[in-house]
């Protein structure tokens, strides 16, 4: 038993995270303020926070994203303009 609690101490980490992250550039080409996303020029959508203040984004800006994927959907935790948009 005192294995068994050892082994799911060291292992936990490892399995605890459903999330992934990651980043993504590229420019917006798709505003969807209904379902609160973005679409970037690689033809992912990405999930935007909820109370998002979409004035602060066009389409055609070049923008950085910072995501989570979870169950295939990438939820955007940071996003930022980068030079040229």
């Amino acid at each position: 038993m005192r294995i068994f609690a050892i082994l799911t101490l060291l292992l936990a980490p490892f399995f605890a995270g459903a999330a992934l992250a990651d980043d993504a550039e590229g420019k917006i080409t798709k505003i969807n303020e209904d379902a609160e996303s973005i679409t970037l020029d690689n033809g992912k959508d990405y999930r935007l926070p909820g109370e998002f203040d979409f004035s602060t984004i066009e389409k055609g800006m070049k923008v950085i994203v910072t995501y989570d994927l979870v169950d295939n959907v990438r939820y955007i935790s940071n996003i930022d303009e980068t030079d040229g948009g």
